[in-house]
């Protein structure tokens, strides 16, 4: 891709992979720093550089500058706050959970988060342990709901099937093969 680069984040990236997410989660979410569902953002080495069944890639842009970010780990939706039924259907060691998926706005529509994916269901066919791809997004979130549907299916949106709303989350399936 002309102006990026897509790789393996190393230690050296980690400040600007963390900047991404914390922008995100401030500015797009407008949910800011939240412990229990955020630590990784705060130390991602832990989840996802030390554990070769998890990944962390980031996109790079000509300056050097992290604009992007995309992680995999096995993980599966935590009940509560999920659904139980979704935590039993995406078990943690069998899913492979799409994390973190955000592009800097000025960055946006240039195919990045479609070429990070791609990148991480190949990691997930390499592993071989994986039986399926799992995520969840915000329907605010800009781009993601049409990505994801362009890639996936939709297994829970919680507007319509949770009582109350639940989080208000859409919950994605991604063929594997």
């Amino acid at each position: 891709m002309h102006g990026y680069r897509i790789r393996t984040a190393a230690p050296e990236d980690l400040d600007g992979a963390r900047a991404v997410m914390l922008d995100t989660v401030y500015h797009v979410f407008g949910t800011g720093y939240v412990p229990r569902w955020h630590a990784d953002i705060i130390d991602p080495e832990p989840f996802y550089l030390t554990s070769p069944r998890h990944t962390l890639l980031v996109a790079v842009d000509d300056t050097g500058n992290v604009t992007a970010t995309a992680a995999l780990d096995s993980r599966g939706p935590a009940y509560p706050p999920n659904p139980r039924w979704l935590a039993e259907r995406y078990p943690s060691g069998e899913t492979a959970q799409l994390r973190r998926v955000y592009v800097r706005p000025e960055h946006r529509r240039r195919g990045l988060a479609r070429q990070m994916v791609a990148q991480l269901l190949e990691f997930a066919k390499a592993d071989g342990g994986y039986r399926s791809v799992y995520l969840h997004t915000y329907p605010d979130s800009p781009g993601a709901t049409e990505l994801w549907r362009s890639l996936g299916k939709v297994v829970c949106d919680e507007r319509e099937e949770v009582p109350d709303g639940g989080s208000g989350v859409v919950h994605f399936e991604i063929p594997l093969n």
